[in-house]
């Protein structure tokens, strides 16, 4: 079963489908610390079933989270997009980072360029983004992107809180 899955640009990144060979740097991303807020650290096994969900999500929803590549050098440099699993709070925009790829504005400029796919694409009317407490660098992706600190709430990984991004239009 194929879903076709658009490809969307931004300044400096594009939008795609992951392809069998994101799945190393995102094993990198899962074995790191920093994935604690994206249920790792994991190992290798778990990495690949983590890995294997965003394509499913496409599968099952219509749309879900692509991979970021870098046009400059072709690199991958992490996921962002539009999320909506079973049981979730609300439609999401997710963005993560593989090591290395902080600190650059890619978290930023992807997810704008996810939401506007949402509203724009998708017919989503609504979008919100959980941010974990003690991650405050996206508290601060957010923030930059626009949202509004709306409550606090608990999800599978800890509290947090969760954004309220703009309207369309």
């Amino acid at each position: 079963m194929a879903t076709p899955i658009p490809t969307f640009e931004s300044d400096r990144l594009v939008l795609r489908a992951f392809r069998q060979d994101d799945f190393e740097p995102m094993a990198t991303f899962f074995a790191d610390p920093v994935s604690a807020f994206y249920g790792g650290p994991c190992n290798r096994e778990e990495a690949w079933r983590k890995f294997a969900v965003y394509s499913g999500h496409w599968a099952l929803r219509g749309y879900g989270p692509w991979a970021l590549e870098e046009k400059a050098t072709g690199q991958f440099v992490g996921l962002s997009g539009l999320w909506y699993p079973e049981g979730w709070i609300e439609p999401e925009i997710t963005w993560a980072l593989v090591p290395g790829q902080h600190g650059k504005g890619y978290a930023t400029e992807a997810a704008l360029r996810a939401l506007r796919a949402g509203y724009e694409n998708f017919g989503w009317t609504t979008a919100v983004s959980v941010v974990s407490m003690a991650n405050k660098a996206s508290q601060a992706v957010a923030l930059r992107m626009g949202a509004v600190l709306e409550r606090e709430v608990s999800y599978r990984h800890g509290a947090a809180y969760l954004y309220r991004h703009r309207a369309p239009g």
